[in-house]
């Protein structure tokens, strides 16, 4: 049976009677980089999430696989290294799903970075990576690579590389990996209470969204991966806790602002880092940095002081555009899982960014941490579970994406085929079949297909129309109105593959559309 609604509601109560050594508690980036470096050491593992895969941060990043730049200026030069690193392997395991982006920061007459600072700190970083890829172009250069670019006292600009990725598309890729290996993963289970006896974490309940029964699971580990909802189950020791940061972006049609390039600057209000990037066939905008104060049980959703911001940064580095409010396709908003001391005087971006590991008995929390670094954030869990279940943490191989089968998908150019590869990984022959029966035809002017619109309707466990439409595709993000025209068409498509009645699809169109006019679009 296909991994979807009828296979979960069979395999939820089986699942549930068994003994795991593992059960990972989140849904995002972080939990399912630990399930799948659990399973591929024949771990018997089980990854829950209280709502849908990347729902939380994970599907509302700035996108970017970063090396880590700015951990080189505070000295943290092993973290770079790291992350370079591990940006470099993402790069060569998943073209398609993470591809090269070139950067480029402007240089102003008097402005901080200059070129000379700037251009020691990539030597340095290039160094880590072990290869050199930056470049200073003079302002008669820069004009070919960033028109329409503010060029009141423009020096020149530095253009380095990085890359970008899909990130719930990665999220659900590193799951199919772990499935691949003999992890089970489920959506829409929330944990109401980790099970605690003679002072040991053995396990939990966990309350179904579809059905309101409540399981108990039991494990001799389990890893809280939960982001900013960390506070909620951990057994808190110490003044250190989670502040929630949200980080918010505007979404605009490529012809409104065409960028080639991501450009990063310094936001004229409060210096801090803004990006344009290229993303999906459309330019983002962002991000913001400020306390989140809302409900986290609530898809988060930006402020209107927030899109001014934005507006703002547009207005400061691409003035001829004009773009304003009336140009935003779509927005969304993130919150970032920030380890505090509770200092009250620090700013939001004054926090370090540094994760942090609790343990208990019976179970490890991990809060904090960045996308690119997922692969090692994952083996520090499992080398802190591993004592619990009397196992050491034997090496499995460095590689997270295992090579893709060749795989006949005719119709398609050569770089669909190379992002159908990457974003769907060994799940590929299974997208090829649907191909033959739904064609090749894209989205609207979006990249996706229509048949991974079904193909996802099949199998990668959609239980909600945005999980479909926000997460497993974008085309909520990228069509206008998210989405709402091709409604129909999506209806006819998917709904026999979801097995949805009638009142069923009218609810989830409903409950899509207000949610996306909620937390997706401008504010009213």
């Amino acid at each position: 049976m296909g991994w979807n609604a009828t296979w979960r509601a069979k395999a939820l109560p089986e699942l549930a009677e068994r003994d795991w050594d593992l059960i990972v508690v989140g849904g995002g980036i972080t939990g399912a980089g630990i399930l799948r470096e659990a399973a591929r050491r024949g771990w018997r593992c089980l990854l829950v999430e209280q709502r849908d895969f990347a729902w939380g941060t994970s599907s509302r990043s700035s996108k970017m696989v970063h090396g880590g730049l700015r951990y080189i200026a505070k000295g943290q030069f092993g973290l770079t290294r790291d992350s370079v690193r591990e940006r470099q392997r993402l790069l060569g395991e998943a073209p398609g799903l993470v591809d090269p982006l070139s950067f480029i920061m402007p240089h102003y007459q008097g402005g901080f970075p200059g070129p000379r600072v700037f251009g020691m700190l990539l030597s340095l970083y290039d160094a880590l990576a072990g290869r050199r890829n930056h470049l200073f172009h003079r302002l008669e250069e820069l004009r070919y690579l960033a028109p329409g670019l503010r060029e009141d006292r423009l020096l020149g600009g530095t253009r380095f590389q990085d890359a970008v990725t899909d990130d719930a598309r990665l999220v659900m890729r590193v799951l199919g990996e772990a499935r691949a290996e003999g992890g089970e993963a489920l959506n829409g289970l929330k944990v109401i209470e980790l099970d605690r006896r003679a002072g040991r974490v053995q396990g939990l309940v966990a309350e179904d969204s579809e059905s309101g029964e409540r399981f108990t699971f039991r494990a001799r580990a389990v890893a809280l991966a939960t982001g900013a909802w960390a506070d909620a189950l951990r057994q808190k020791h110490g003044s250190e806790h989670i502040r929630p940061l949200r980080g918010s972006h505007l979404l605009l049609p490529a012809w409104r602002l065409p960028v080639a390039h991501a450009f990063s600057f310094m936001h004229g209000q409060d210096k801090r880092p803004v990006f344009v990037f290229p993303w999906e066939g459309a330019t983002v905008v962002g991000t913001t940095d400020l306390d989140h104060r809302d409900t986290l049980d609530d898809d988060a959703a930006i402020s209107r002081e927030e899109v001014d911001y934005l507006l703002a940064a547009c207005a400061q580095q691409f003035p001829s555009a004009q773009i304003s409010a009336a140009d935003v396709r779509s927005t969304w908003a993130g919150v970032r899982p920030v380890v505090s001391d509770g200092a009250p005087s620090l700013k939001p971006s004054d926090e370090k960014r540094e994760h942090a590991l609790w343990v208990e008995p019976g179970c490890v929390t991990l809060a904090g941490g960045k996308l690119t670094t997922f692969r090692l954030l994952a083996l520090e869990v499992l080398a802190a579970c591993a004592p619990m279940l009397e196992r050491s943490l034997e090496a499995a191989g460095e590689q997270v994406f295992e090579p893709v089968e060749a795989v006949d998908l005719p119709g398609l150019t050569p770089p669909q085929q190379t992002r159908l590869r990457g974003r769907h990984g060994r799940a590929l022959p299974e997208l090829a079949r649907v191909l033959k029966t739904v064609g090749s035809e894209c989205i609207g002017h979006t990249d996706s297909l229509w048949a991974e619109l079904a193909w996802a309707a099949e199998g990668e466990l959609v239980l909600h129309l945005d999980d479909l439409l926000l997460r497993r595709t974008r085309v909520g993000l990228l069509l206008a109105d998210g989405g709402a025209h091709e409604l129909p068409r999506i209806r006819a498509l998917c709904q026999p593959r979801l097995g949805w009645d009638d009142p069923r699809w009218k609810r989830e169109e409903q409950d899509y559309l207000a949610l996306w006019r909620r937390c997706y679009s401008l504010p009213n």
